[in-house]
């Protein structure tokens, strides 16, 4: 089944790619690697925002992750033109705007690991870092930065060496 029927399947849809925010690309190919920008939570309604322990919980969080990873499929398939391609996802950072000593970070980021591993299977599962911070861009809940090993003919011409 194709990773967007899966989706489907899930319930779930691609958001708009978003554009760079600042002077940086979204994403970057070295090789067989794809280095994705990170992005912040938010859905149809906007910027997920709070601070988990502190008005947010760890299932808000972890709903926060997940629609990073949403954010960050569709800033693949805008890159690659397919999901498919995907060969691997190979790192994820996870950044979770918490409060001093929250120590469930790795919980919330499981929203985003989760997802990737019910898409891809094996291939999704990946290393990590979750981690607790006090403040993210736009007052974000969550931020998620990923590496993605792609296949070499989904690169184009455009790919830097």
């Amino acid at each position: 089944m194709k990773i967007e029927d899966k989706l489907r399947a899930l319930g779930l849809a691609l958001p708009a790619a978003p554009a760079p925010g600042g002077n940086y690309r979204s994403a970057k190919r070295v090789g067989e690697l794809l280095y994705l920008a990170g992005a912040i939570s938010s859905d149809g309604d906007g910027v997920m925002t709070g601070t988990v322990g502190a008005g947010r919980s760890v299932e808000e969080g972890y709903a926060a992750a997940r629609a990073c990873a949403l954010t960050q499929l569709a800033a693949l398939k805008n890159e690659l033109g397919t999901l498919e391609a995907v060969v691997e996802i190979l790192s994820l950072n996870g950044y979770v705007n918490a409060v001093p000593g929250f120590a469930d970070s790795p919980r919330v980021i499981n929203g985003a690991s989760d997802l990737l591993v019910a898409l891809f299977g094996e291939a999704g599962r990946h290393v990590r870092a979750a981690v607790g911070v006090c403040a993210l861009p736009r007052n974000a809940m969550v931020e998620i930065q990923m590496v993605v090993r792609v296949a070499v003919e989904a690169m184009g011409s455009g790919a830097d060496a």
